[in-house]
């Protein structure tokens, strides 16, 4: 199936974006019909794909996104555009030419690790290993109900594939929505089980130098299986699993 004005590219960037709102309701990274999701249209630098307000992550279909310019103007589409989805991925989209896809969700363990004194991301755990150098803080301020709000945390992650945002959640950035997932599902693993050691109430014993730099090249070393990219087979492996489920993204 494709969309009236809609090309093969845009058509497999909105069935991938339909998937990932659905891979986050099976792991439990959505919060009601609140956070957001969006990529760049294929083709284009200054509109990406939305999902309309009010729709469930559970519901949302490839044919349901709204195609939005850095303006604010809806191009195509149709539903109501939520304040701060538009205020946080314009600035970041616009600031990071250099990424497609923006997530930002409450999911539990990453928002329980921004509310800590010291919201950092200890180097305990081989997941953790894989963000080192990829996080950057940004202080809590309320909602982003405007650019500049947006335009602070752009400024905040600056080069960097992971913002914590102090006492609210997290945004993480990605050259594609399978990498953006990828990013988004082990950094919570990551902060789930530092979150889980934490509470035994015992030191956490961190990974010792050489062994932590050793780790760190091998992550870039490692990335292809085959010849065969890891991230994208991660990704068509939990796409085939909403497809064994009966899925309705990809309408």
């Amino acid at each position: 199936m494709t969309l009236g004005g809609c090309d093969a590219a845009e058509w497999q960037a909105r069935v991938d974006l339909a998937a990932a709102h659905r891979l986050a309701v099976h792991y439990g990274y959505h919060e009601g019909i609140d956070n957001h999701f969006t990529v760049l249209v294929p083709g284009h630098v200054d509109r990406f794909l939305l999902a309309p307000f009010g729709l469930h992550w559970s519901e949302i279909r490839a044919r349901d996104f709204l195609v939005v310019d850095f303006a604010g103007n809806v191009l195509s589409g149709e539903g109501p555009v939520e304040d701060t989805a538009f205020h946080i991925h314009a600035p970041i989209h616009a600031a990071r030419p250099d990424v497609a896809c923006v997530m930002h969700t409450h999911m539990p363990y990453a928002t329980a690790l921004s509310l800590l004194e010291e919201p950092e991301l200890l180097m305990a755990s081989q997941n953790a290993i894989g963000f080192a150098g990829l996080m950057a803080c940004c202080d809590y301020s309320g909602f982003a109900l405007d650019s500049g709000e947006g335009r602070r945390m752009a400024a905040a992650l600056g080069d960097k594939a992971v913002l914590l945002l102090r006492n609210h959640g997290v945004a993480v950035t990605g050259v594609s929505i399978a990498d953006a997932f990828n990013t988004l599902y082990f950094f919570e693993r990551a902060a789930m089980t530092q979150i889980l050691a934490q509470s035994s109430g015992q030191k956490l014993r961190l990974v010792p130098e050489p062994t932590l730099s050793l780790t760190v090249e091998q992550y870039s070393t490692s990335a292809k299986v085959e010849g065969l990219d890891r991230i994208e087979l991660h990704f068509a492996a939990l796409k085939r699993m909403l497809d064994r489920q009966g899925s309705d993204y990809a309408e």
